[in-house]
């Protein structure tokens, strides 16, 4: 799904940030402790009764929506019955892909922005898979969840903090699923770390690293695809704007919501400049883009502290020529890992004072998903990472167990995105992370390693 939203819509849009984020925490701060107790689900209450066939919708068919209806069909036990994209081109194209594949075509729905509410209508659809730009992240889940269905969405999951409360509280509510499909979670390397944490081998974990530094300013001027909406995202607003790729596999080393939680972060940007230089270098004399003010700092840093007193840098840069990373670090007591290129030091294996090839324990440590279905995600989106995170979420459905992650994650992880914009607008204050969980993360099991 695509859209084009002028300034004045976007500006409009995002009017009150602070006081949106005022509102929400007031609410949840002015909550008994014994009604917020009662209002958790634990994640086991979110274990649907099994599915033998997920009946599966798309909303938005663009490039990384259609890159998972392709993973689909090849992952058993899902029939796709519908898509929906304001691009009909593009929606008919992805049906033809469906019937090529010897399969009924799906109906399609492309009246408009809100046809996915029409969609949502139907009472054949078990999983609406949400693809669209950010700014429909949360309605379109609202939307499914409130007509039945679970839902699973591209990260981030919400944008703003109520955004992650109406997630939350919905699938509560409802006793639904909702699924921030974030792909670097089943990243090969990622996983590998999560098992040699999970096997004591960096010891108690301390500090942590992740980023999204990825130079797409060709993109956001690209009048196509994430051109037509991404851009004016870095006009008005100033923060970590996309924290879920560096963010979350380190969470889920540290346990965050199963053991530990988010308590507080600072963040600070530095001037935007790539942007504006950009545009004077690459876009024509009479191009109004060209006179764009950014509000977006190209380099953003934000710090977590989190329950336990550990330490998160999380860094945001998609706005200067500087070749792509996530970062990827986990430090702890008996060792570290870190990633582009990947490399791993640990006490009483590694000699001296520098790193190993993590080549050399691929063997020992490689996670049991990748022994599993590495053939099968070969030529899948980002590495093979989107086809083991769109497997496991079939296989949890088709099973009837709990999903690796859950709205509380997806939350959790997403708030960032609000919660940096406030600490840079006060200055690099410390902004208190919301407890999505009330209190159920000190009493939550950690993810196991999925065999």
């Amino acid at each position: 799904m695509s859209e084009k939203p002028n300034r004045r819509e976007f500006l409009t849009a995002t009017a009150g940030i602070g006081l949106a984020l005022s509102a929400g925490a007031l609410a949840a701060k002015k909550t008994p402790a014994s009604k917020k107790a009662r209002a958790y689900r634990p994640p086991e209450g979110f274990a649907a009764p099994p599915l033998e066939t997920v009946r599966l919708a798309f909303v938005g068919v663009g490039l990384q929506g259609g890159s998972h209806v392709r993973n689909f069909l090849k992952i058993d036990g899902v029939q796709i019955v519908a898509l929906c994209d304001i691009d009909e081109p593009r929606a008919k194209e992805v049906r033809q892909w469906v019937v090529d594949d010897g399969r009924p075509a799906p109906d399609i729905y492309t009246r408009g922005e809100t046809d996915y509410k029409r969609l949502c209508e139907r009472d054949d659809i078990d999983l609406v898979f949400n693809s669209t730009p950010w700014r429909w992240h949360v309605p379109v889940c609202v939307e499914a969840m409130e007509t039945g269905k679970h839902t699973a969405v591209e990260v981030p999951a919400a944008t703003t903090v109520d955004g992650c409360w109406q997630l939350v509280k919905t699938a509560e509510r409802q006793r639904l699923h909702c699924v921030m499909m974030e792909n670097c979670n089943y990243g090969r390397s990622e996983l590998m770390v999560l098992k040699m944490v999970r096997t004591g081998l960096f010891g108690e974990l301390l500090h942590g690293e992740g980023a999204y530094i990825h130079d797409l300013r060709s993109i956001k001027f690209s009048d196509k695809n994430e051109g037509l909406w991404r851009l004016a995202h870095s006009v008005d607003r100033n923060g970590n704007l996309y924290p879920t790729h560096g963010l979350g596999p380190i969470a889920q080393c540290m346990d965050i919501n199963r053991g530990d939680r988010f308590d507080y972060l600072v963040s600070m940007s530095s001037p935007a400049r790539g942007l504006k230089l950009y545009a004077a270098e690459h876009l024509p004399a009479d191009d109004p883009r060209r006179k764009l003010e950014f509000a977006l700092g190209d380099m953003n840093t934000s710090l977590i502290k989190t329950g336990l007193g550990r330490t998160i840098m999380v860094q945001h840069d998609t706005t200067t020529p500087r070749p792509y990373s996530r970062i990827n670090l986990i430090q702890g007591t008996c060792g570290c890992f870190t990633g582009y290129p990947d490399r791993i030091h640990i006490a009483g294996r590694t000699e001296g004072h520098g790193w190993d090839d993590i080549e050399a324990y691929r063997e020992e440590f490689e996670h049991p998903l990748w022994r599993k279905l590495e053939e099968q995600a070969a030529g899948a989106g980002h590495g093979g990472m989107d086809y083991l995170e769109d497997y496991r979420l079939i296989e949890c459905l088709r099973q009837g167990q709990p999903t690796d992650m859950d709205v509380y994650d997806a939350a959790a992880v997403s708030s960032v995105v609000e919660l940096s914009e406030i600490s840079v607008a006060k200055e690099g204050r410390p902004v208190e992370v919301p407890d999505f969980t009330r209190g159920g993360w000190r009493t939550n099991k950690p993810l196991e390693i999925v065999s």
